[in-house]
């Protein structure tokens, strides 16, 4: 009869075991899947289709690059508008222009710190001379660079912004 309750106990406590295990494989499932470890990578012809549509939202499109320090530093006035205006229509766009060879070192791993919000994209097309005044004419291909835009209207920003400046652009296409 001893001999019972033990293999009882035993088989109880490997049951727990094996339930907390599961448990846990399932909480590190939700964590994996929250975070951005699929960043695409897309040339011009890629990037292009999120410059041109023509529904009823507004656009907000911010180049930047986890080394350049003034974009880093607008980056939670983008994620401001990701959350603030997702019921008014307003898309963020992040695009990185991060090296190639630093988006699984340096990109996914920022993007995932800060826990961004926003759509991030990583931009790789090295033909600059083509793409660059595709996007604005005036642009040196400096960052950071906005392009705030809807069906009606276009504006393109060669600068860095403060949150109220971002804002009250914003409010221009808003109104």
């Amino acid at each position: 009869m001893r001999i019972f309750f033990i293999v009882i106990i035993c088989f109880t406590t490997f049951l727990s075991c094996k339930r907390q295990e599961k448990e846990e494989t399932k909480a590190e499932i939700i964590e994996v899947t929250s975070k951005k470890e699929n960043i695409p990578t897309v040339d011009y012809s890629g990037l292009e289709p999120y410059l041109t549509k023509n529904d009823d939202k507004i656009y907000v499109v911010n180049f930047w690059a986890t080394w350049c320090k003034p974009c880093v530093e607008e980056l939670p006035y983008f994620e401001a508008i990701t959350q603030r205006y997702k019921e008014n229509n307003v898309e963020v766009l992040l695009v990185s222009l991060d090296f190639p060879n630093q988006k699984e070192s340096r990109l996914i791993p920022f993007v995932n710190k800060k826990k961004l919000l926003s759509k991030v994209i990583h931009f790789d097309d090295e033909n600059e001379q083509e793409w660059i005044p595709k996007i604005n004419n005036n642009w040196t291909g400096a960052i950071p660079a906005t392009i705030i835009y809807n069906k009606n209207r276009r504006k393109f920003y060669e600068r860095s912004f403060t949150e109220k400046e971002l804002e009250s652009e914003l409010q221009t296409f808003l109104n």
